[in-house]
């Protein structure tokens, strides 16, 4: 007898639904085709336990599972639940008579029990799109899938669970959320927040100029003067996620499995900080069936790299075309996928080998010329795209000890919110741009015009200074911010210096 289910594949952020198709006959052995892998193949031994565990039989005749389309890699273990469904009901040992209404998936142990499986949103979102019913699936992802409205999300415990709801026996109520009220609920919810730091109030007006025109960011200071701790307060002060940006962040991060148990939305943007011995594949993604790496993961929200001239240098150069397209491409002899990667990129790094290079009291024992190699790990054409260079130095004794209320994070946020709609009437008629950051150079030339008293400070600057022609561009941006902040329609003097004071890696001779 030939029974037939639905089960699903996801390449890149997306999903496919896969035709498992189960049939007995007279013979011997079991056969597995449609292109699966070492995991899926290993399902029959998991199927077999699972199935005698709960005092049904294998059928010792001749089963043939079809896993169509034929010419599409399906990987992982989450199979296992759909074939062993098919498997009874092919065999006429229980009856489904909406076994084809349903999405299946889901790892089965050896005992029957289901084991939480990844890229449950693509998947929901795709069954829905698809017409099913609804989607049978471990009861650890449920709340993940219950995002999606208008499709029935049946989480169960294990095998028996899975038979009671097809054959009637034991109906599963489906597992219901209102998007919204959850989205709304887990908004906003930092644990580290500005009003908690004292001292630092360039480096925080710097950080609130990055978040308010989606720049990017390098800190230079020696060890303990906060840098760490000031990037990770920076997606408190950023612009809410909206509902269609949590949903694209929660896909990327259900289908790299980082969601957990029982999660559901990822409501706040994500900070990702990775190690300094990161690989470049590990960073941009890539795998058989290509994964996301950490920029998608910080899609959204904040990519930090601390100690960034520690990072190996092939790792640093992969990241130059995801930060100018906002995307990434992974590219396979048999599959070509896009990932999302549109992330704020926050960067530190100690001004020398020891640390203490231009540090106020202590002395820096680095030989001639050592400075200059230590900067030289961090490419050029890498610094070209980092908007704001900050200077971080230490905080002093009484500034620690100071008992004076500081902004919270609250508070900075909301300029930073009345910048951003600033930017959004501005770009309304632009396709992918929606901050200052991301204007080409004919749109800063439109945009960011100067009066003839700004032009003559920005070349005076430039001469003296030593900035170079790279830096031109991104002063311009920036002050176009800072006019943002300032509620100011024009790029005014005092706009254009304080953006110039942004471009530390820039001037001649910084580095001795």
């Amino acid at each position: 007898m030939l029974a037939k289910c639905f089960g699903s594949a996801v390449y890149g952020v997306d999903a496919t639904i896969i035709t498992i198709e189960v049939n007995v006959s007279q013979g011997t052995k079991f056969f597995m085709v449609g292109l699966p892998d070492s995991a899926v193949k290993e399902s029959e031994q998991r199927v077999d336990s699972a199935i005698k565990f709960h005092r049904y039989f294998m059928p010792r005749q001749k089963v043939v599972v079809n896993l169509a389309p034929a010419d599409i890699r399906k990987e992982g273990s989450s199979y296992d639940l759909p074939i062993a469904l098919g498997i009874l009901t092919a065999s006429d040992q229980i009856e489904a008579p909406e076994l084809e209404k349903y999405v299946i998936m889901g790892e089965l142990s050896l005992d029957g029990i289901l084991r939480p499986i990844k890229g449950v949103l693509p998947i929901a979102i795709e069954a829905r799109k698809r017409g099913f019913k609804g989607f049978i699936l471990p009861k650890e992802n449920a709340s993940e899938a219950a995002i999606v409205d208008e499709l029935e999300v049946i989480g169960v415990e294990s095998l028996n669970e899975a038979i009671g709801h097809l054959d009637g026996s034991q109906p599963i109520e489906p597992l219901q959320h209102d998007t919204r009220d959850l989205f709304y609920s887990q908004l906003d919810s930092y644990a580290a927040d500005f009003s908690n730091v004292q001292g630092q109030e360039n480096i925080k007006r710097a950080l609130e100029i990055a978040a308010a025109g989606g720049h990017n960011v390098i800190m230079i200071g020696p060890p303990g003067a906060g840098k760490t701790m000031l990037a990770k307060r920076l997606p408190s002060i950023l612009p809410p996620l909206s509902l269609h940006e949590a949903l694209e962040t929660t896909k990327i991060h259900s289908v790299a499995g980082k969601l957990g148990t029982d999660a559901s939305l990822v409501a706040n943007r994500p900070f990702r900080s990775p190690h300094h011995t990161i690989s470049d594949v590990a960073l941009v993604g890539g795998g058989g069936i290509p994964q996301p790496g950490e920029i998608s993961l910080a899609h959204n929200g904040v990519l930090f790299l601390d100690e960034l001239p520690e990072f190996k240098r092939t790792v640093l150069e992969v990241m130059r075309q995801p930060l100018e397209e906002r995307r990434v491409t992974i590219s396979r002899a048999r599959v070509s996928l896009d990932f999302p990667a549109n992330f704020m990129l926050i960067a530190s790094m100690n001004p020398c080998p020891c640390g203490y290079y231009n540090h106020p009291e202590k002395e820096c024992v680095c030989g001639p010329g050592v400075v200059q190699r230590y900067l030289n790990k961090v490419s050029g054409p890498l610094l070209d795209r980092i908007d704001l260079h900050v200077e971080v130095t230490p905080v002093s004794f009484d500034q620690m000890t100071a008992d004076r209320k500081t902004e919270s994070s609250g508070e900075i946020r909301e300029r930073v919110m009345t910048a951003r709609e600033a930017q959004s009437i501005r770009f309304n008629d632009q396709r992918e741009v929606y901050n200052n950051a991301m204007m080409s150079s004919q749109m800063v030339k439109k945009v960011c015009k100067i009066s003839e008293e700004g032009k003559v400070l920005l070349k005076t600057a430039m001469e003296k200074l030593g900035l170079s022609a790279r830096a031109y561009d991104r002063i311009l941006r920036v002050s176009r911010t800072i006019a943002d902040l300032a509620n100011s329609n024009e790029i005014k003097i005092d706009h254009l210096a304080e953006a110039i004071q942004y471009r530390s890696l820039d001037r001649e001779g910084w580095a001795g």
